[in-house]
């Protein structure tokens, strides 16, 4: 799905943060973790939540970033 859906409901600093990454759909979007989106500059409290919001709509959800090493 096209990242556009996520764009439109963020504010102009999200938008160009989450453009600075790359990601071009939400679901390349859904491979980072919360910790890689919070340090990108630009991302606060509400941009997450809009996030988190918006990847569950559409039966997505972030990259909890565990390792398989060690299994």
């Amino acid at each position: 799905m096209d990242i556009e859906i996520l764009l439109n409901r963020l504010a102009r600093p999200a938008q160009r943060a989450i453009l600075s990454t790359g990601v071009t759909t939400l679901e390349q979007l859904s491979y980072m973790t919360e910790d890689e989106i919070y340090n990108l500059h630009g991302i606060g409290k509400n941009g997450m939540k809009t996030i988190l919001a918006t990847l569950e709509e559409n039966g997505l959800s972030l990259s909890r970033g565990e390792d398989s090493e060690g299994s």
